[in-house]
């Protein structure tokens, strides 16, 4: 779509038809020229100055008239709308807390560069791709708090999420507080959909609130939780600082999928296994697509389209030109 001096056009294209105009006018000046020929006379009173007659000035009336008629025909096929127009979406934005375990755990390197690390990564870019829902980020060991309440200033956000790392609070694993602190969050929300994702590499281990009383809790408020279990089958290494450097261990992999599991399904969620990087971007990637489903998004469209007084314009131009061949100026240039 082209715009000119504050008009748009949807179909530009015709304008080459413009150039039927000059082609047009040429052939009717050829013509004149070919049916007015020449007169000689002897008569001394043919150089006597004559009086101007003024409907023979008007003689070319009829191909002004059919002309401008052409060209505001092809301006009106070439679609000219208002510059004014605007296109407005309206959207019912989503809530969403983004629960993460940092516990000791969330350091074994079976994802890279390590559990928490790939975590944050892939969280950043879901978060980067939804623009428009006030994200927030609780995270939790063995406490629970909120890093992040929910926003929508993204760039924020990320930098926090960034921040995070493992030893800021008390080490342990608890999933519970982390997921009530996260329904906790969205409590004032009026958004129409309301999301909380789990991510965790164990189970339950520590904080007065059991996970599935917090899921309960999330229930009754709504609140749709997408739980995720970070970590390989059997076992990953550990990394282990000793005199001689860092050594690693392998240590068993032991998330409680049952009880994520259920927590997923009193909410009206899904549980996810990442045993790598790949999956668990292609669980955040299901996730995203998810949530757009539950949103219906009603866009509004309006072009103020400008082609209707041109097309009158050529009609009155034509209707003026047969008027006046059939009234005032009938046998009058003749």
């Amino acid at each position: 779509m082209n715009r000119f001096g504050g008009i748009e056009f949807a179909h530009p294209g015709f304008f080459w038809f413009l150039l039927v105009v000059p082609l047009v006018l040429g052939w009717y000046i050829w013509r004149n020229q070919k049916l007015h020929g020449s007169l000689r006379i002897s008569a001394i009173g043919g150089f006597f100055p004559v009086k101007k007659n003024y409907l023979a000035v008007l003689r070319h009336y009829s191909i002004v008239l059919r002309l401008l008629a052409l060209i505001s025909i092809i301006i009106a096929m070439a679609r000219p709308q208002s510059a004014f127009s605007w296109q407005n979406s309206t959207t019912e934005g989503i809530d969403i807390v983004i629960a993460t375990d940092i516990s000791g755990s969330m350091l074994s390197e079976d994802l890279k560069p390590n559990r928490l690390e790939a975590g944050k990564n892939i969280a950043i870019d879901f978060i980067k791709d939804r623009p428009d829902d006030r994200i927030g980020l609780v995270v939790f060991s063995g406490e629970s708090f909120t890093q992040c309440p929910l926003t929508i200033d993204h760039d924020v956000l990320i930098n926090l999420f960034k921040g995070i790392n493992n030893g800021m609070i008390e080490d342990g694993t608890a999933i519970g507080m982390g997921l009530a602190t996260a329904v906790n969050r969205l409590k004032e929300s009026e958004a129409k959909s309301k999301v909380v994702i789990l991510l965790t590499d164990g189970t339950n281990t520590t904080g007065s609130i059991p996970p599935v009383t917090a899921a309960e809790i999330a229930k009754q408020m709504k609140v749709r939780v997408y739980t995720v279990g970070v970590g390989t089958k059997g076992y990953a290494p550990y990394p282990v600082k000793t005199p001689f450097g860092i050594q690693y261990q392998q240590v068993p992999v032991t998330i409680d999928e049952a009880m994520l599991s259920n927590i997923a399904n009193i909410t009206g969620g899904k549980y996810f296994r990442a045993t790598n990087n790949e999956k668990l971007k292609q669980i955040y990637q299901q996730i995203d697509q998810l949530e757009k489903a539950k949103i219906d998004v009603t866009q509004y469209h309006k072009k103020t389209e400008r082609f209707l007084p041109l097309a009158l314009l050529a009609a009155l131009l034509l209707l003026l030109e047969f008027i006046l061949k059939n009234t005032y100026f009938k046998g009058a240039l003749t």
